[in-house]
C-alpha cells in the first residue's frame, strides 16, 4: 500500500508529558504514525523512548497529552485495553514467568481461554515462518535472553495487531534471520499494519523504516526520512554532538596467553540445555576475541563454565595465566583476576532493587578491598560507586538510587565500569551493548579496547556482528555446543559468519570436526 499524507494517522500523540521525581521523562511529545508506516523511534538510553511506548501500550498513564487512535480520542488505561484496540508490543525487558512453559506464557498474554494444543501448533507455525525457533513445552527459566525475546515477538504476532511496537527485535538474530524478519515486517506494512520500531542498529533503521522521530532528553527533536541520512548523522542527531568511532591498535596474539581453554566438555544440567563439546581457544594479553552465535547454541553453558558458576570435571580444561581454574568457584576466579559481565544486566548483572553502592560492592568487595574485619566499608564502597558513575558517564540522580531506576544503557555502563575498575587480567563480557544506544555503545567498546591495550585479555560473546567486527581481532562461532576455529577479521566476512551462526557453512571446528552443525 502507499503511505499517503492525506490519510488519518493510525496513531497520533499530542503533547504527551510524563514527570518522575527529579526527571521529566517526556516533555510535550507529538508523534504521528500512518497506516502501514514503519516508523523508527530513536534516542539515547534515557531519552524517553521507553516511557513513551509504555504510555502508548497502557503500562503508564501520561500526566498530560492526548492519544488518538484512527482519528478517535482514546484512553488506554492498561495493556489489555491496548491489545483490544489492536496495539501489540514486544518489550526489550521481558514480562515472562520463569517457571512456566513457552506456551503457558504466550497464553497468559492473550485474551480469553486458549486451546493449549491448538496454541502450540500456532506457535510452531508462526515461529517457523518468522525464523524464530521455539520449543512450546520448554520452561522459560531454561532459555537464554535471546530465546526469551523470541517468545515476546511470537506472542505479539499471534494477536494480529494493527500497530506493532518492536523494541530491539533483531538483537538475537543472524543477518540472514534479520533479513527474513524485515521481509515479514514489510509484508505486514503492505497489508496496512503500522510498526513503531525501536533499534540502536542505525543501518537497519535506514534499510527498513519510512520515517524516524528523534528524542533527546525527553523532548521531541525532529522527524526525518532515514533513507536520506547516514548512520552517523542519525547517531549525531540522537546524541546532539559529533560521534567518534572507537579507535584501537590491537593486533592478533600481541602477548602471552592469559585465558586458555582446552577440550572443555560440559553436559547441560537442565532439560533442553546445550552440551559443550571439546571447546578449544585462547585469549592473549592485548587482544579481543569475539565469539558469535545465535542464542541457544551453548553460550549460556560456556559462560557459566568460564565464570565458575559451573565447575568442570577436568580442572585443567580452563587456565588463567597458567593456573588451572576449572574446579574453582566464581569468587576464587575473581581473586585471581577474572572479571565477568553477564548478558542479563537486571537479575544476573545486578540486583534490581539494590542501590548502585550495593551493586558495586557485590562483585568488587575483594579486589577493591571494601571490607574491614568482616564489615562493609561504606565510605570506600560509596567512593568506588561514585568513581564508576563519574568515569563511565552513568546518568543517574545518585549512587543511592536502585539499579532498576537506570535506563538499560546506563546500567550497562555501570556494570562494565564496575568490572573494568577492578583492573582484571581477563574480562569476559556477554552482549556488551545489547539494547544500548550509539553513544553508550561507543563508550563501552572504547573501554574494552583500552583494557586490552593496557595488557588485559578480553573475550566478547555477542550476536551483534557489527559489534564484533568493530572491536575484535579474531572471531570464532559457537553452534550446537561446538566452537569453530577462530579467524582473523581480515580473512572472513560478516556473511560467512552469519552462515556459520546458522550452522550451514564450514570453517573447521576446534574439536576436530570439519563443520559447525
Amino acid at each position: 500500500m502507499t503511505i499517503g499524507s492525506g490519510e488519518t494517522p493510525q496513531l497520533e500523540l499530542r503533547g504527551i508529558t510524563k514527570q518522575y521525581p527529579g526527571c521529566l521523562a517526556n516533555d510535550h511529545i507529538d508523534l504521528k504514525i500512518m497506516p502501514g508506516e514503519i516508523h523508527a523511534l530513536l534516542g539515547e538510553n534515557g531519552a524517553g523512548k521507553s516511557t513513551l511506548v509504555k504510555t502508548i501500550y497502557g503500562v503508564l498513564e501520561a500526566d498530560e497529552g492526548e492519544i488518538f487512535w484512527a482519528g478517535e480520542l482514546v484512553k488506554i488505561p492498561n495493556p489489555h485495553a491496548a491489545r483490544k484496540i489492536g496495539i501489540g508490543m514486544v518489550f526489550q525487558h521481558f514480562s515472562l514467568f520463569e517457571a512456566m512453559t513457552v506456551t503457558e506464557n504466550i497464553a497468559l498474554g492473550m485474551s480469553g481461554r486458549q486451546d493449549m494444543k491448538a496454541l502450540e501448533k500456532q506457535i510452531i507455525e508462526v515461529s517457523s515462518n518468522y525464523g524464530l525457533p521455539l520449543e512450546p513445552r520448554r520452561q522459560v527459566h531454561t532459555l537464554s535472553v535471546g530465546e526469551k525475546q523470541r517468545i515476546e515477538i511470537v506472542r505479539c504476532l499471534l494477536q494480529d495487531p494493527k500497530l506493532l511496537i518492536m523494541d530491539e527485535p533483531t538483537s538475537v538474530l543472524t543477518p540472514q534471520e534479520a533479513a527474513k524478519m524485515f521481509e515479514t515486517l514489510r509484508r505486514l506494512s503492505s497489508e496496512g499494519v503500522s510498526i513503531l520500531y525501536i533499534s540502536h542498529k542505525l543501518d537497519e533503521i535506514k534499510a527498513l523504516c519510512h520515517k524516524a522521530t528523534i528524542l533527546r532528553g525527553g523532548k521531541y527533536i525532529s522527524e526525518c526520512d532515514p533513507t536520506l541520512e547516514t548512520a552517523k548523522s542519525l547517531a549525531e542527531m540522537m546524541i546532539g554532538t559529533d560521534l567518534h568511532a572507537p579507535e584501537h591498535n590491537i593486533e592478533e596474539n600481541t602477548g602471552p596467553i592469559r585465558l586458555k581453554v582446552r577440550n572443555l566438555s560440559v553436559d547441560a544440567d537442565i532439560e533442553f540445555g546445550i552440551n559443550l563439546s571439546t571447546i578449544n581457544f585462547e585469549v592473549h594479553s592485548g587482544e579481543i576475541l569475539g565469539i558469535a552465535g545465535v542464542a541457544g547454541n551453548g553460550q549460556v553453558e560456556l559462560l557459566s563454565a568460564l565464570n565458575g558458576e559451573t565447575k568442570c570435571e577436568d580442572g585443567e580444561a580452563i587456565e588463567l595465566d597458567g593456573k588451572a581454574i576449572g574446579r574453582l568457584g566464581p569468587n576464587q576466579r575473581r581473586n585471581l583476576g577474572l572479571a565477568f559481565v553477564p548478558e542479563d544486566r537486571l537479575g544476573h548483572g545486578s540486583v534490581p532493587e539494590m542501590m548502585l553502592t550495593e551493586n558495586a560492592f557485590l562483585s568488587g568487595y575483594s579486589r577493591m578491598q571494601l571490607m574491614n574485619s568482616g564489615f562493609i566499608n561504606t565510605g570506600a564502597t560509596a567512593a568506588y560507586a561514585k568513581e564508576i558513575v563519574d568515569k563511565f558517564d552513568v546518568r543517574t540522580p545518585g549512587i543511592h538510587h536502585t539499579a532498576n531506576s537506570l535506563s538499560g544503557g546506563n546500567l550497562q555502563k555501570f556494570i562494565v565500569g564496575r568490572e573494568v575498575l577492578q583492573k582484571p587480567n581477563v574480562i569476559i563480557v556477554a552482549h556488551p551493548t545489547w539494547g544500548v544506544d550509539a553513544g553508550a555503545a561507543a563508550s563501552i567498546h572504547q573501554t574494552l579496547i583500552d583494557l586490552a591495550e593496557a595488557g588485559g585479555a578480553v573475550l566478547v560473546v555477542s550476536q551483534d556482528l557489527d559489534e564484533l567486527f568493530a572491536i575484535s581481532g579474531r572471531i570464532a562461532v559457537i553452534a550446537d555446543g561446538r566452537l569453530s576455529v577462530s579467524r582473523n577479521l581480515k580473512e572472513i566476512t560478516i556473511e560467512e559468519i552469519g552462515l556459520l551462526m546458522g550452522g550451514t557453512h564450514s570453517m573447521g571446528e576446534t574439536g576436530g570436526r570439519s563443520h559447525v552443525a
